[in-house]
């Protein structure tokens, strides 16, 4: 279309004109010319309206040299529905979307390949509904079972935890879209977020809870990330000096933009000094809009510069960070891939990370698969025929459909078998056991050859009403690790009327099994599995689908036994706005296997249809570097998968280090009989810790032990690295 430039003058055939050029910017230095041609142009109240918020998921723009306004979205599994100003302005674009898995899940698959999947579809999504940064990946360690968001984040491990994180953020990214890493940076609990004070090591700080957004920024390329609400050793995080300028910033090299948690900046001058480029909130408690000029930085920061208080370089190198990542996915130059939405194809992507993240933890006797033999089906529970997509807080997701496991159980049944239903218990918080609907559930495990019970955990059933009956969700913790809703004693009671019994457990972590584990011959772990998730459950009990998922954190057996609550702190006290991390290194499986405490569940651990060998294994080490060669055979009947897992434990170390560490796997695919030599590289900082005496990574000459094998609590092959 042919554009005159008689139409246009000053500012605006300026603007036009470098429309044009943004399209050809490719290197950072291209894209940074760019952005300080439109940074020169700016006024002083123009540059301000880019750094805070213009409505409830937007931050301004300034329409006069082309720069939309910033749209952002929730979405770690995917694009959340509309809202505020963005559900008046949708333009009738469907408000629903692909309902993928949630973090977990896609963590327990081992399977960065499915993490980079993961986030093409999300970031496709957002695209096609007109969003420039997706709130995601969440990837807080989960260091306490009890926390109500571990459903949004991956693992307790920070390696896992990176190397999923890298997949994702690229597969969003690749798409156009920004990808926003978060929370930065220990938010591991929800009660109080936005009050309490962390305090913890430093050493703790650098091994276990930066590891994952340091892969973020350095690898994984990631454009933005999002402050948490919390307090670190007495600072606001999302305006914190250490965290964000000295660490983030300085030290990794971070070119994109800080964005706060909605609501978590208290102080104008520390948002301004301490590194937050965005400021996002909302305030619609008294059902007004607010008025966003008047936000941390809002017209405070015109008048601080322009009474000489506040130098305008701070505010350049805000805008500019913005500007770098809309230049980056081309949110000026609307040149962004266009996207797709809810395709085929991202459906059977939903499907195939819920087969392979969905974990097989016990399977006595072979009670699974089920075979043909097996004519009917008693499927007990809530959860099995509840969806699940509205609940969880900011992460709710309006999915175009979800099958349910009674669904998926009666799609993928064969001919002749009969499936009966009993709901077995209420969704109801303090509720108790429901006699009469625990006596019906009995009664049809006892007329059936096999009783499924799906049960667990709960998001809670919309937005507005999460935090009633939520244990999973955003802004709520759980009380204790007891199963609610009296499902202890269905689960007994079911047993008893029929041992052929086998327990799901749909919920973002652990659960005390303590009353029934025993003996209850086949559990699985579901998490909250997406929309696919009662088709890939019927697959994997029926045997179609060969299940390969592995628990990225441990399963204490009960509270007491989790190590934040042993060694370290857990703010359930009114009174308490500081939580210690004084469980230190020791998160999940490093206290488990260094204090000698046997889980319910190990980190790694996860059960296949088939069987796996461990053999040949070498161990060549030079310059600070080791190379790990072995080989794993299927040795069964039926193809699988098995997750190699590698560790690493230092023989003499000047500081104490875990038992054991994560520094590297593969998930290896096999047919039967098939055997496949595996090869991983252990570089340096597979051997280093933080010495927090001398404040720096260190590498201590000597021997370390290479441990190989399908969890942590299971080491196959052993051999040794001497640096």
């Amino acid at each position: 279309m042919k554009i005159s430039r008689l139409l246009y003058s000053g500012a605006a055939l300026a603007a036009l004109l470098l429309q044009q050029s943004i399209a050809f910017a490719q290197t950072d230095a291209d894209v940074y010319q760019k952005a300080d041609a439109l940074l020169k142009q700016m006024t002083l109240q123009e540059k301000v309206s880019l750094i805070h918020g213009s409505s409830s998921f937007t931050s301004g723009g300034v329409p006069r040299l082309g720069i939309p306004e910033w749209v952002m979205s929730d979405g770690p599994h995917g694009v959340r529905l509309e809202h505020g100003r963005t559900y008046a302005d949708s333009m009738g674009i469907a408000d629903a979307s692909t309902y993928l898995p949630t973090g977990v899940c896609l963590a327990a698959t081992w399977n960065p390949k499915l993490g980079y999947a993961f986030g093409s579809v999300l970031g496709s999504e957002a695209a096609y509904r007109g969003k420039d940064v997706i709130l995601g990946p969440g990837i807080n360690i989960i260091r306490s079972p009890l926390n109500g968001r571990n459903f949004e984040y991956q693992s307790e491990d920070p390696y896992l935890v990176s190397r999923m994180a890298v997949g994702y953020i690229k597969g969003v990214q690749d798409q156009g879209v920004a990808a926003c890493v978060k929370h930065y940076a220990v938010n591991n609990i929800e009660t109080k977020r936005t009050s309490i004070n962390v305090e913890l090591s430093e050493r703790a700080l650098r091994e276990i809870y930066l590891s994952g957004f340091k892969a973020a920024v350095q690898e994984g390329g990631v454009y933005t990330l999002m402050g948490s609400y919390n307090k670190v050793r007495g600072e606001w995080a999302t305006h914190n000096n250490y965290l964000m300028n000295q660490i983030l910033k300085k030290e990794w090299g971070f070119k994109g933009a800080v964005i706060s948690d909605w609501g978590a900046v208290h102080n104008t001058q520390q948002a301004l000094w301490n590194g937050t480029d965005v400021e996002m909130g909302t305030d619609l408690s008294l059902g007004k809009v607010p008025d966003y000029r008047k936000y941390f930085l809002g017209d405070t920061v015109v008048a601080l510069v322009k009474s000489g208080k506040t130098p305008e370089y701070i505010i350049d190198d805000k805008v500019r960070r913005i500007l770098y990542v809309m230049l980056k996915t081309h949110v000026i130059d609307k040149q962004r891939k266009k996207g797709s939405f809810n395709t085929k194809e991202h459906q059977q992507t939903a499907r195939k990370i819920a087969e392979e993240g969905i974990v097989l933890l016990k399977n006595q006797n072979n009670i699974l698969p089920l075979t043909s033999k097996v004519k009917s089906i008693a499927v007990i529970g809530f959860n099995a025929n509840r969806p699940q997509g509205l609940g969880g807080g900011s992460s709710q997701i309006k999915a175009f459909y979800e099958v349910t496991a009674l669904e998926g159980l009666k799609r993928q049944a064969a001919k002749g078998v009969k499936i009966t239903y009993a709901q077995g218990y209420k969704i109801e918080r303090g509720a108790q056991a429901d006699a009469a609907m625990i006596k019906q559930a009995a009664d049809a495990a006892s007329k059936a050859e096999v009783a499924v019970i799906v049960g667990g955990w709960t998001h809670g059933y919309d937005y507005n009403v999460w935090a009633d009956n939520a244990y999973d969700a955003e802004d709520t913790d759980k009380p204790n690790m007891n199963m609610p809703f009296g499902q202890d004693e269905l689960i007994k009671a079911v047993l008893k009327a029929n041992p052929k019994t086998i327990v799901v457990l749909i919920g973002g972590g652990p659960i005390d099994m303590t009353q029934w584990a025993q003996n209850t011959p086949g559990i699985i772990q579901a998490w909250y599995p997406g929309m696919e998730g009662g088709n890939a459950l019927a697959g994997i009990i029926y045997g179609k689908i060969n299940p390969s998922g592995k628990l990225p954190m441990s399963f204490p057996k009960t509270l007491a036994e989790a190590p934040d609550h042993v060694l370290g702190d857990f703010p359930n006290s009114k009174d308490s706005n500081t939580v210690y991390y004084n469980d230190d290194i020791y998160v999940g499986y490093r206290y488990f296997d260094t204090y000698k405490v046997e889980p319910q569940f190990a980190f790694g651990h996860g059960l296949s249809y088939t069987q796996f060998a461990y053999s040949g294994m070498q161990v060549q080490a030079a310059n600070g570097k080791a190379t790990v060669t072995f080989t794993v055979t299927n040795t069964g009947k039926t193809a699988g998968a098995e997750v190699a897992q590698v560790y690493v434990h230092q023989e003499k170390s000047l500081l104490p280090r875990p038992q054991k560490e994560l520094k590297a796997f593969d998930k290896v695919f096999l047919q039967p009989g098939e055997k496949k030599q595996v090869t991983l590289i252990l570089n340096q900082d597979a051997f280093q810790y933080f010495n927090d005496v001398t404040n720096n990574w260190v590498m201590e000459k000597g021997n370390y032990d290479i441990l190989v094998g399908g969890a942590s609590n299971s080491i196959n092959l052993t051999g040794t690295a001497t640096l």
